[in-house]
């Protein structure tokens, strides 16, 4: 008899499943103190918990019973996944229980904002009637952008159109043929999107290629009257940046769920008479409550008694030998990943062909392309992606992956080469293991060398000319950014030539220093990649 322990309540319908369950003993214990927590983890082969419980590396410390954790929810940061990884215990979360609700609050908030309902209700219990004051617009014939594709995003377009509404859609990890199933204009950048549309909605997660997305400068090229909704994450919407635009009459009015502190103590923005806001109710409905716990229910029962794993984020589906054997290649496809994401710049990705050579083409290639597709999209998803999950979302956004093997691997013993397909033509790098552990960068496009691919790389292109790599190191040194290893690529072995160079870095270069190289007449890119440290751990499999 499998058990089962909920701490923070469960819907009915939730117990319901567990409890119809065979061999599932579900042990309901609210208001556990971290003492008596630990105690009754001991006794349990599972838990599902919501944001209420938090499940420390205290904690899990020890537990030699407790086998899965599962989140009645999308976000786990009141879980220590590492602690659990290194447990080996699962964790997995519900993504998919809030997204109708979620996306029904969004299409709420558009209509009420252009109808004036709140203002207007307003009056009506102050005992006036003013209804002269509170002309709206119909969205009928207007056009809604949507930054972010992913479910929730996809489910408000469906929306929109059933309003008569024109879609347009913006998601650098969603391909134009995918978006046009479901009758979405897309658009591959921002800057253009944000100029055809009446109404903008976001739906993307909070990361730093999304953190202030629309800002003063976008919300200055916005039609006159424009409308925002934000009923994802605060931030994406520059808060100071937004009220500013209402206040100065460009942007119409906007409908804000989520804010950047909540409750909010800044309320300029609240209180101004265009802003429509609530306190975070996306996925505040008894339907969304009842399908989390429903999922939490079926994802718990179908791992325990049928080995079925859903929604994992910190588990790779190998055994430990075959993890030991595996563990460098996984991390250099994993970093490989995280690079291209990086190098690509939001450019809107099509597909990408990942050719395994020498002892690489003997491994299972099928994981590490996973791993590669965890790395590309872990900044643009807030779906918990890993080695599991990557390859399918990757699918279901329209990205295709495409595995090619072959026995030679002409200077190394083993190579990953990668080739991504965008909008603005190819990306191409490739990476290999010196010593059986060292991962190592060795070509960027066209250019061939020999880098680190851990920390923080500094990748510029240049012509090759006398004093330039001075000229960057002294800039660097100004700033206090010591440079622990570099590695140069030219096109020709003639000098003077186009060539690009990696610099690893023991810190991060300022915004003020990376302009400043820059400003060399010879240099005419410099991008700034970010990459875990020597010999840090995959984020889903605990230990290296």
């Amino acid at each position: 008899m499998y058990r089962v322990l909920i701490t923070d309540g469960l819907h009915a319908a939730g117990m319901k499943v567990l409890n119809d369950a065979d061999n599932v003993e579900p042990v309901v214990k609210p208001d556990l103190t971290p003492e008596q927590l630990k105690a009754e983890l001991q006794n349990v082969e599972g838990i599902i918990i919501r944001s209420k419980t938090t499940l420390t590396a205290d904690l899990l410390e020890g537990q030699k019973r407790l086998k899965v954790i599962v989140r009645a929810g999308v976000g786990t940061d009141n879980i220590d996944s590492e602690a659990a990884t290194k447990a080996g215990i699962l964790v997995m979360n519900t993504p998919t229980g809030n997204t109708t609700s979620t996306a029904e609050h969004a299409f709420a908030m558009m209509l009420a904002l252009s109808r004036n309902i709140a203002p207007a209700c307003a009056t009506m219990k102050a005992g006036r009637w003013d209804k002269k004051l509170f002309q709206g617009s119909q969205l009928a014939g207007k056009t809604l952008a949507v930054i972010g594709l992913g479910r929730i995003g996809v489910t408000v377009a469906k929306r929109a159109k059933a309003f008569e509404m024109r879609v347009l859609g913006y998601d650098p990890f969603y391909s134009a043929e995918k978006a046009a199933e479901h009758g979405i204009e897309y658009f591959d950048n921002v800057d253009d999107i944000v100029k055809e549309c009446d109404y903008l909605t976001v739906h993307t997660p909070l990361v730093d290629a999304t953190r202030g997305i629309i800002n003063a400068k976008r919300l200055a090229t916005m039609k006159k009257g424009a409308r925002l909704i934000n009923c994802a994450r605060g931030g994406i919407i520059d808060e100071g940046d937004l009220a500013d635009a209402i206040e100065s009459g460009h942007i119409g009015g906007a409908a804000m769920d989520v804010f950047v502190e909540e409750p909010p103590t800044d309320r300029r923005l609240v209180d101004l008479p265009q802003v429509l806001a609530t306190p975070h109710l996306g996925a505040s409905t008894e339907e969304a409550q009842e399908m989390v716990a429903v999922e939490a229910a079926e994802i718990i029962t179908d791992y325990l008694l049928n080995n079925e794993i859903r929604y994992a984020i910190n588990m790779a589906p190998v055994s430990g030998a075959e993890m030991e054997d595996l563990k460098h290649y996984l991390a250099l496809s994993y970093r490989l990943g995280l690079l291209s994401a990086q190098m690509i710049h939001g450019q809107s990705l099509k597909g990408a062909e990942i050719d395994y050579r020498g002892e690489a083409a003997d491994r299972k290639t099928r994981l590490m392309t996973s791993a590669f597709a965890a790395g590309l999209l872990e900044g643009a998803l807030d779906d918990g992606v890993n080695i599991i999950n990557a390859t399918s979302i990757a699918r279901s956004r329209g990205i295709d992956l495409t595995e090619v093997s072959s026995g030679s691997s002409e200077n190394f013993a083993s190579m990953i080469s990668i080739s991504l397909n965008t909008d603005s033509g190819t990306f191409e790098a490739a990476g290999t293991i010196f010593g059986h552990q060292f991962l190592r960068l060795v070509k960027l496009d066209k250019y061939c060398f020999e880098a680190f691919l851990d920390g923080v790389l500094l990748v510029y292109r240049h012509r090759d000319v006398p004093g330039l790599i001075g000229y960057i190191g002294t800039i660097l040194g100004k700033h206090n950014v010591n440079i622990a290893n570099m590695a140069l690529g030219r096109q020709t072995n003639q000098p003077g030539g186009d060539s690009v160079a990696v610099l690893n870095l023991d810190s991060e270069p300022s915004a003020e220093a990376l302009a400043e190289v820059l400003e060399h007449a010879e240099v005419s890119g410099v991008d700034i990649v970010r990459l875990p440290p020597a010999g840090a751990s995959l984020p889903w499999v605990g230990g290296n």
